[in-house]
């Protein structure tokens, strides 16, 4: 996550979606605690791959060239509990510019946001608030190359197999024609986008509401949001409902990031939205 908010790797909602791509390769050449064995290990994840069926250019164009990058594995083993009081990041975070913001937003969006609450039944305020959130409204969503992060991240013996799949479904997102390796650059754990998806909910729950051939999350406004309704639709989100602590559409956003904290600021700053 571009904000530094707790990173998408910690939400119970990315273990379901790591089913999509439970074809990834096992670590043929084996994970490794320092840079000494990645290239190894990198030339075996390549060929393995392409064996599962994703077509050699797409890996080679994606993968050839990729190095072990040290500060994400830094950045990995520095992080720290998330534990501000919901009081302390409220006022952090639900600040009057980024409420301003919002405001903006929903009016600059507006027929957007119609068509995103007809067809995914999210209000619009929620999905907005997500977005300021994550990358002040895509002004913040990242400048790490997300194919040697998640490499790195799979190579690395702490969480290699979730990362493993991630960087499996980076590499079927660009098989699939939504994004090109260029293209993928974002937070340091490899979120993506105006609202910081993991490759594999990118898969999985992106849209095409531009219309224009292509799921692109990183500067498309339209499937950005529109993806991130449809996240939480695909997670159980009820047209309607409340999305205060307790509520059905609260779980839900547990499914967005697992930080209780977090998600009340998620329902606190909504609410304001909607308010104004």
């Amino acid at each position: 996550m571009a904000n530094g908010l707790p990173v998408k790797i910690l939400i119970a909602g990315a273990l379901a979606a790591a089913l999509l791509t439970a074809g990834a390769p096992a670590s043929a050449a084996g994970c490794g605690n320092s840079g000494a064995g990645f290239d190894r290990w990198l030339g075996a994840f390549k060929r393995e791959t392409v064996a599962r069926g994703l077509p050699h250019r797409v890996v080679s164009a994606a993968l050839d060239g990729v190095t072990y990058n040290s500060r994400v594995i830094a950045l990995d083993r520095s992080q720290k509990a998330f534990k501000k009081s919901f009081e302390q990041v409220a006022a952090e975070r639900v600040t009057r510019s980024r409420l301003q913001g919002g405001a903006r937003m929903l009016s600059r969006y507006a027929s957007v946001l119609d068509a995103i609450e007809r067809r995914f039944g999210v209000p619009r305020e929620v999905v907005v608030a997500i977005w300021g959130l994550e990358t002040d409204y895509g002004a913040n969503t990242g400048s790490m190359a997300a194919l040697r992060s998640l490499a790195t991240l799979a190579y690395d013996c702490r969480r290699s197999a979730f990362f493993t799949n991630e960087l499996t479904s980076a590499l079927h997102l660009v098989a699939r024609g939504d994004l090109k390796p260029s293209d993928m650059r974002g937070a340091w754990a490899g979120e993506l986008g105006q609202t910081q998806f993991l490759a594999s909910s990118y898969l999985r729950f992106a849209v095409d509401f531009d219309g224009d051939g292509r799921a692109n999350l990183i500067t498309s406004v339209a499937d950005a949001l529109a993806s991130t309704a449809n996240y939480l639709k695909g997670y159980g989100w009820r047209r309607g409902g409340s999305w205060q602590p307790g509520s059905a559409n609260f779980a839900v956003l547990q499914k967005w990031n697992k930080s209780q904290t977090y998600c009340r600021i998620i329902a606190l700053f909504a609410e304001r939205l909607a308010g104004s």
